[in-house]
């Protein structure tokens, strides 16, 4: 059976350190403790927010994560680019996304042109978020995407025995 793939944006690696929110923290690393049923991807966008951490060991922390679990880099291919931006900008023309976080609209971008299965996110208010979810896959549609994207939480994805 083929394996979901899995587009994880920075909040899921933060949340894995996230003492002040207990059951989103314990919930995210039971989808961690899971990740080998699926291939899980990140992308330069996660590092480049991850670089952005001030606290230095925390930063460290997210970095071990990654690599701990071995997620691979979808890597932002230069015919691609173009087709990435198009995708951003609508989704920030649209009101989606608001331009201060247009790294969740890239996350969102290149879920879709990469074509994940599912892009896994706690970040309600940009992008897992039902009325989000069916604006963005109307803006994909006209844009010839026609892939859904699934835009879960990781409660969504854990496997329970």
């Amino acid at each position: 059976m083929k394996k979901l793939k899995i587009y994880l944006d920075t909040s899921v690696i933060s949340f894995c350190f996230a003492d002040d929110s207990p059951e989103y923290k314990k919930t995210t690393l039971e989808f961690f403790g899971n990740c080998h049923n699926y291939e899980t991807f990140i992308s330069e966008i996660v590092l480049f927010e991850i670089n952005k951490t001030v606290d230095a060991k925390l930063k460290q922390k997210f970095i071990d994560l990654i690599r701990e679990y071995d997620l691979k880099i979808q890597e932002i291919e230069k015919n691609k680019e173009k087709e990435i931006e198009l995708l951003v900008k609508k989704y920030t023309d649209a009101g989606i996304v608001p331009l201060k976080k247009i790294e969740d609209a890239y996350h969102i971008a290149i879920a879709t042109v990469y074509e994940f299965d599912v892009l896994l996110s706690w970040n309600f208010k940009h992008i897992a978020n039902v009325n989000k979810n069916v604006k963005i896959n109307g803006i994909n549609q006209e844009h010839n995407y026609l892939k859904e994207i699934r835009i879960v939480t990781p409660l969504e994805v854990v496997v329970y025995e």
